[in-house]
Parts: C-alpha cells; sequence; structure tokens
C-alpha cells in the first residue's frame, strides 16, 4: 500500500427536508452576502428555489442570484459569476444543484479569491495555481459527481471547447446538505448517468498499479455493487427513498478521497477521454463515461490482469475462468450488459454519434494536450493509444 492523506473538511447535513437547515448553515460562516449559483428551471420548478431563499430569509442572510449553469459549465458563465460576486460584495457562494453546478461555484470562487485578478482559466490550464478559494456550500439535487465533497473542478472554455479541471483542496465546501427527495424528480437518464459517474470515480481508483489495501478494495467493491443494485430499483422505482439514499451517499464516499486510500491514486484515463467527448459533442459526463470504458479496459487490461480479474469476481459476480484475462474479460462484458440494463451505452455510436477519422485524431490530440502529455497508470496511453481506444470505442 502507498502513504496517504485522507482529507474531508465538508460538514454533511443528510437526510429529508434537510434544505431548510441551509441559512443556519450559511450563518454559521460567518458571511455578509452570498452568491446563490444554480442551473436550469427545474429547481424553480419543484419549489426547491423558493425554500433556499426563504431559509436564508429567515436567517437574515443578505443574497444575489445567478442561474443558467448547463452541463460542462460554461466559463463564460464564470466569467459573469466573477463580475457579479465582485460587484455585489459576494463572500460565500451556495450553490444549489449537481456536479456541473458546484464545479462552475468552485471556479468562480478561484476567480474572486485571485489576488491578480487574471484569468481563471489559468488555473485549468495548469499555467497558475489558486492560492485562496471562496468559500463554497452546497445544496445537493443530484446524486453523480461527488462534487459535494472532493476538491475537484472541471469547467469547459467554449474557445476550443477544451474541458479541464483544477483539483486543489481549498475549494472543497465547507458544506453539503443532501436530500435524497430532492432527486426523485430527475429522468431516468439523468439517475443513469448519476450511478455511473459514482461508480467511475470508483473504478478509476480501483484500477491502479500499486499495491491496495484489503479493507479499501472491500469498501471499494461493495460501493459499487450498491450503486449497482439501487441503479436497477430506480429504473423502475423513481420515487424509492432508500435507493435514492443509497446512491446519494454512495455518490459521496466515491470522490471524497475513502475509496483512494493506500492506493497511487488511481488511472483516471477514462475521465480524460470523456472529457474531450463532452467538450466537442456536450454528451452528458455519465454516458460518456459509460461509452469509452469497456473499449478502454480491453485495452489496457493485460498490464494488470489479475487486478481486472478481482474486479470480475469481486464486483460483477463473475466465476473465474481459465487464467485472469479470460475472468477480466468477462467482468468487462458483465458490465456492459449493466450500462445496457439501465440504458447506458456502450460505445460512443449509442449516442448517435458518428466520430469521422478527422475527430478521433482531434480528440486524440485535445486530450494528450497537443502530444504533451500521457494520460493513465494501468497503462501509459500516448496519443496515438488514445486515438486507437476512440477508434474502438466508436
Amino acid at each position: 500500500m502507498e502513504n496517504f492523506t485522507y482529507y474531508t473538511p465538508t460538514k454533511v447535513v443528510f437526510g429529508k427536508e434537510t434544505e431548510k437547515q441551509t441559512g443556519d448553515l450559511v450563518k454559521e460562516q460567518g458571511c455578509r452576502k452570498v452568491l446563490v449559483h444554480y442551473g436550469s428551471g427545474s429547481v424553480k420548478r419543484t419549489g426547491l428555489l423558493d425554500r433556499i431563499y426563504a431559509s436564508l430569509d429567515e436567517a437574515g442572510i443578505s443574497y444575489v442570484s445567478l442561474g443558467g449553469v448547463v452541463p460542462n459549465p460554461r466559463l463564460s458563465l464564470i466569467y459573469q459569476g466573477i463580475d457579479l460576486c465582485r460587484k455585489e460584495g459576494v463572500d460565500f457562494i451556495l450553490a444549489v444543484g449537481g456536479g456541473s453546478v458546484i464545479d462552475s461555484a468552485k471556479a468562480i470562487g478561484y476567480g474572486v479569491a485571485d489576488e491578480e485578478q487574471g484569468d481563471v482559466w489559468d488555473f485549468y490550464e495548469k499555467i497558475r495555481e489558486p492560492k485562496a478559494c471562496l468559500p463554497v456550500g452546497v445544496v445537493l439535487t443530484i446524486s453523480a459527481a461527488g462534487s459535494e465533497m472532493s476538491n475537484s473542478s472541471v469547467i469547459t472554455n467554449e474557445k476550443g471547447w477544451l474541458k479541464r479541471g483544477c483539483n486543489y483542496d481549498i475549494c472543497r465546501a465547507k458544506f453539503a446538505v443532501m436530500n435524497p427527495e430532492i432527486t426523485m424528480t430527475l429522468p431516468k437518464y439523468q439517475t443513469a448517468c448519476g450511478c455511473t459517474d459514482i461508480m467511475m470515480h470508483t473504478m478509476e481508483r480501483y484500477f491502479n498499479q500499486s499495491g491496495n489495501m484489503e479493507l479499501t478494495d472491500g469498501i471499494s467493491e461493495h460501493l459499487l455493487r450498491t450503486v449497482m443494485n439501487n441503479a436497477r430499483i430506480l429504473m423502475t422505482e423513481p420515487d424509492n427513498y432508500q435507493a435514492r439514499a443509497e446512491v446519494m451517499w454512495a455518490g459521496s464516499l466515491s470522490h471524497n478521497g475513502l475509496t483512494g486510500c493506500g492506493t497511487d491514486g488511481g488511472d483516471w484515463a477514462c475521465h480524460q477521454l470523456e472529457h474531450e467527448l463532452g467538450g466537442m459533442f456536450d454528451v452528458a459526463h455519465g454516458a460518456g463515461l459509460a461509452a469509452v470504458w469497456g473499449s478502454w479496459a480491453r485495452y489496457v487490461m493485460d498490464a494488470r490482469p489479475e487486478r481486472f480479474a478481482k474486479f470480475a469476481v469481486n464486483v460483477m459476480g463473475v466465476e473465474p475462468g481459465e487464467d485472469d484475462m479470460a475472468t477480466a474479460l468477462r467482468g468487462v462484458e458483465k458490465m456492459e450488459e449493466f450500462y445496457r440494463q439501465i440504458e447506458m451505452p456502450v460505445c460512443i455510436s449509442d449516442m448517435d454519434i458518428d466520430l469521422t477519422e478527422e475527430q478521433m485524431r482531434e480528440l486524440a490530440e485535445k486530450c494528450s494536450h497537443f502530444g504533451k502529455r500521457t494520460v493513465g497508470c494501468v497503462k501509459k496511453l500516448d496519443k496515438e493509444d488514445m486515438y486507437q481506444i476512440y477508434r474502438k470505442a466508436r
């Protein structure tokens, strides 16, 4: 096993009607004025935004609002948020939404706190490192990204449609309000995408090149089985509170570092491959991950067949085959069967995208940062490897 630091400073308030505590939670932070940041009309239609405003009013908290966050959150809206916060003297950001809203809020927080007042995109291109971030709180509406407890923020720059991430502990949320009831209005497709994203956050860590802790492996394997079981339930019982709660809590634990304790940090190639799909085609993150995972797994499994075989047996319930490679391949096939059960794609064409040769080359160029980096650790992938995976996944 590897040395590790486990840091989870986010206060979690979990359960029914917990959004009513939002005002008091914000008040605890000692702030003067809040930016309420959200997405589209769903938080308005369901009455959630009104409940948040009422809670802030009751706590005597002043606020301004900025909506309009879309999946694969846009840099242009983040610029608007930074300007608004500076103009209004905002010192706390409340993200009411899912991963895209939270990631956008973190980016705004970086930008407002940037003493140089340079381009916040610099942090995502690794030109500069952020030294501070405006404090962020979360009212979660979608179980998926795990951003409510992670140090991650991923945004999209419309100039070139580049999707980049920024990972620093200073952006971790001060609190996360999680009411599983709020997620009951999600369409089946969004629920399935969310479950896929949750699982991938653990699988990215599970597939690595280090020695592993038995306890961490056990937590990871049980989390994956739990999400799969409850994802199947939610396809036919969207109002099942217990299933919603299991998935929501799994989403946080999958991306707060717990499932990576004692590992080398994991592979993360699938996320990098998907980021470029999301940037080019604006696909749902979970769907894009499912579409490339099988091709990635088949491409790299020979570098660590025993790990893929363990996954096949302990997570997918596969009987051991004649050797690790045979067992591993059956595990990948079983995972693809699961994706089909919850109506997720298993290749890029399942998302009604017909990749051209030029597009595959462009995706590989962008994913490799124009030939300047490799991704992954199970097998280091260069630009040509990335192209081959996109080709096999199409």
